[in-house]
């Protein structure tokens, strides 16, 4: 069936880490890497996590800040105090703003694109509480007919329900509706488990085997909606 409705995971997708804040806020202890190095690295952290048996054990929450220390190792930044601390003060920025306000180039004509072709777009994310104030910081939350945040739902990807939640506030059928993430054990497994179809944004290439579409970036994946490969 013709896909209609467009859920997207809001970090990895369409918003990335400000890697240039968490450069500077290294810098303010003493330890110095790149914003470039941070971002390469980050991929390969993210693939760590993705596994079910880490995930059953832990929270979005309880993940996030093991997720930094994994791009510091990846990055060759052993753990030390002078990271922890900084990564105590990226923490507290987080919590107040969502560090995860860089916008690439092309995500915003993207999204006005799937729009333009007539799918209703939402939001389904694992989140702080804070994300819908966050995209409307970054003026993006015009191009969304849903926000759903994980912390204020009070459920979390994959558990199917958030998926089923989205589907009855936007008026959707699983069957027509499509959703990309970047992890393939919380969006791709959680989407499924609800009847939707999923896909993966697997930026670098890391999940070869993956027994679903992958795309290297929200651009590419709206080439291949507005080509008909969803119809």
């Amino acid at each position: 069936m013709r896909v209609d409705t467009i859920f997207l995971d809001a970090g990895g997708v369409f918003v990335f880490p400000n890697w240039q804040r968490v450069s500077e806020a290294l810098a303010r202890q003493g330890v110095s890497v790149a914003r470039d190095r941070l971002a390469a690295a980050e991929p390969r952290a993210k693939r760590d996590l993705d596994s079910p048996a880490l995930l059953r054990l832990s929270t979005d929450a309880s993940r996030g800040w093991d997720y930094f220390n994994r791009v510091l190792e990846h990055a060759g930044v052993p753990r030390s105090q002078s990271t922890d601390a900084a990564l105590a003060e990226v923490r507290a920025y987080h919590s107040r703003s969502n560090l995860w306000e860089w916008v690439p180039d092309g995500t915003r004509e993207s999204l006005a694109r799937l729009a333009s072709l007539g799918f209703r777009v939402a939001v389904v994310s694992n989140s702080n509480g804070t994300l819908r104030q966050k995209l409307e910081r970054l003026g993006l939350l015009h191009h969304f007919s849903l926000v759903i945040d994980s912390a204020i739902e009070g459920v979390e990807k994959p558990d199917p329900r958030i998926f089923r939640l989205a589907l009855e506030r936007i008026g959707a059928r699983a069957e027509t509706t499509l959703h990309a993430g970047d992890f393939y054990n919380i969006d791709v497994v959680g989407a499924r488990a609800a009847g939707l179809r999923a896909v993966l944004i697997d930026s670098a290439n890391l999940y070869p085997d993956a027994d679903c579409e992958r795309f290297a970036s929200l651009t590419e994946l709206a080439d291949a909606v507005e080509a008909g490969r969803f119809d």
